[in-house]
């Protein structure tokens, strides 16, 4: 499976990658939303690991371009954005799921698999 992972914290990035890849993960890593989004228009994911707080473009303007483009890969959103407001907002622009910063490795996995 490959992964798109989108997140500007090297530690954070780092971290998941290397849980992803010995999980078997393919791993794109991407550090700002406008390359971002040039990925996700001009390649295939199976998934995406998507911060809202990043550089260049915000998280929810790449998934809302997803979205309109008709393009239905799942996306999860990793974020420190923990408000309710927050939430209801990512899961309107299309994500399937939204973790809050910090999470557990083994949750996210299990999401990812769902």
């Amino acid at each position: 499976m490959r992964v798109l992972l989108v997140e500007d914290d090297p530690m954070i990035a780092q971290g998941l990658q290397t849980a992803l890849r010995q999980d078997g993960y393919t791993v794109d890593w991407m550090r700002e939303g406008f390359s971002a989004a040039s990925a996700l228009r001009t390649s295939r994911f199976d998934l995406v690991l998507l911060d809202l707080g990043l550089p260049g473009r915000d998280g929810l303007e790449v998934l809302r371009e997803l979205r309109a483009r008709g393009d239905a890969t799942p996306v999860l959103i990793l974020t420190a954005r923990d408000e309710r407001r927050d939430r209801v907002a990512g899961l309107d622009a299309g994500a399937d799921d939204y973790i809050v910063k910090p999470f557990d490795l083994d949750e996210v996995a299990a999401r990812m698999r769902s």
